[in-house]
Formats: structure tokens, sequence, C-alpha cells
């Protein structure tokens, strides 16, 4: 297996800033594009829990944009069809605290999608 080949790490790195370009604008259709369409995906939230693209949908259309600082990206590519991208953010609105974010990407025909996505927060040491 190649871990972190190049192409494949740029071609994760583009779609997740599509993504997060996309999450910080609120652009609901760009997001549920990001996300595989299926009953068994898992988005675990900072307070709530989405099982299956139906949930995720009813979560997203809730949603307002906010900002949020990136810190500590990491990808790692496995082969050249999974990746996981983890990152640390820091939000105004939740102070003295740090999030975390942890996806699984996955080459799909129509291109990257994520199969699942976890996202906590914690007091900041």
């Amino acid at each position: 297996m190649i871990f972190n080949d190049p192409r494949t790490l740029s071609e994760v790195q583009a779609a997740f800033d599509a993504y997060e370009a996309a999450l910080l604008s609120n652009d609901t259709a760009v997001l549920d594009a990001f996300f595989l369409h299926r009953a068994d995906i898992v988005r675990y939230g900072v307070s709530e829990v989405q099982y299956g693209i139906d949930e995720l949908r009813a979560f997203r259309t809730a949603q307002s944009p906010f900002d949020r600082r990136l810190e500590r990206l990491v990808i790692v590519t496995y082969g050249p069809d999974v990746a996981v991208a983890s990152t640390m953010f820091y939000r105004n609105d939740f102070p003295g605290q740090v999030g975390r974010q942890q996806q699984t990407w996955i080459r799909t025909e129509a291109g990257w999608k994520i199969g699942a996505a976890h996202v906590s927060m914690m007091p900041k040491t």
C-alpha cells in the first residue's frame, strides 16, 4: 500500500478546501454533494448525531454560516482511494474550546466523497 502519494494528497486537499469553503458559506447543496448519499454514513457532531444522508440533510438545513480558524490539518492517504483528514479548529462562538474534526474521504466515480465524519469540542488547554 502506498501512503501519501503526492497526487492523491493534492486531490484530497483540494476536495477538503472546497468543502471548507462551502461549510463556512453554508452552501448546503455543495455540502450535500460532498457526502456519500447512503443510509449508512455517519456524522457525529458537536452536540448531535446523524445516521444516513437524510438525517445529515435535515441537520444542514437548520445551520447558519460561521467562521473558524483551522490548525494542524493532517491528511493521510491509504492507497489511491481512501484518505483521512484530521484538523483542529477554533470558533469565536466557542470561547476557551478547541474543535476537532475528522473525515474519511473515499474516491468514487463522481469524485472524492465523505463517508464518515466526527466533530467535537473540548476545553483548550
